[in-house]
């Protein structure tokens, strides 16, 4: 038999040089030094595109599930506008001649404040604030002055607001004090008294002249004497108070919109006031003694 083994390893060598065999060494295990790693995801099938990995930081919990960030919003809440007025009474008196800086007041609200059909601020909300200058009126010139401020108010449910409000809209004293543009509130001149002062001197001082020097001269000496007593006593003497009494009403003017939590004035009813009587009419009083 003829021995076949030289034709045999000269086809495989020639196989080899074509590439056609396989060396021994590619059906080692493992990747081939320099190739890129193989793909983990399945192979798309019947055209469907590749699935796609979840963003860093984004959660898929499966079908329905959303990426979207939870909503965290502001309650809701009602807004009372600036420049409200809101009815009050005085449940404390002020007078500038007891009245200090920084001295307390209180108020209450008379009647509800309605914001879009709904009782915002109903009638009995109490109102704090507080005394922010006083000024006595002089014994020659000048009235007395007296400005408050409100700061703080509180609901019938005690929720309390930071209040910003200054007074406005007159005031209601029983006297002959008014109020400024600015929400100062100004004491009573007391002309007339001033002058019928002068006048009952005057005539006080003709009588007694004319009676010691039975003459009409020394009725106008003594009228002249009379009259400068009177001016004196007017001069020496201080004018009247600015005050408001315990029932005194004003309104508050809101200077800056005030945001009300809707879940806390959900009031049903308008809401009721204390029985206050109002001040009584009064005159103005000088000061008699001059301090």
């Amino acid at each position: 038999m003829p021995n076949h083994a030289p034709r045999y390893q000269l086809a495989t060598i020639l196989l080899l040089a074509a590439g056609f065999v396989a060396p021994s060494w590619a059906n080692q295990s493992g990747p081939i030094a320099g190739a890129p790693p193989a793909s983990t995801q399945p192979a798309p099938q019947n055209g469907q595109a590749s699935p796609q990995q979840p963003a860093p930081g984004v959660s898929s919990t499966g079908p329905g599930s959303s990426s979207a960030p939870t909503d965290h919003s502001a309650a809701k809440v009602v807004e009372v506008i600036a420049g409200t007025h809101i009815p009050l009474v005085l449940h404390n008196a002020i007078s500038t001649k007891s009245a200090r800086t920084g001295d307390p007041v209180y108020f209450e609200t008379v009647f509800p404040v309605m914001v879009d059909g709904r009782v915002a601020i109903p009638a009995g909300s109490y109102v704090s604030g507080e005394v922010t200058e006083t000024k006595r009126p002089g014994r020659v010139k000048g009235r007395a002055e007296l400005n408050i401020k409100l700061t703080t108010m509180i609901l019938p449910n005690a929720y309390e607001v930071n209040l910003n409000a200054s007074p406005g809209g007159g005031a209601g004293t029983g006297g002959g004090e008014s109020m400024n543009s600015e929400g100062k509130i100004i004491g009573d001149s007391d002309k007339a008294s001033d002058i019928g002062t002068v006048v009952k001197t005057t005539a006080a001082g003709a009588g007694i002249g004319a009676i010691a020097s039975r003459s009409a001269g020394g009725a106008g000496i003594g009228a002249g004497i009379g009259a400068a007593a009177g001016l004196a006593a007017v001069l020496l003497s201080r004018g009247p108070e600015a005050e408001l009494p315990r029932g005194s009403t004003l309104e508050a003017v809101i200077d800056r919109p005030i945001y009300l939590d809707a879940d806390k004035v959900q009031f049903a009813t308008p809401g009721q006031s204390s029985t206050l009587a109002g001040p009584p009419n009064r005159e103005p009083v000088r000061s008699k003694v001059p301090f």
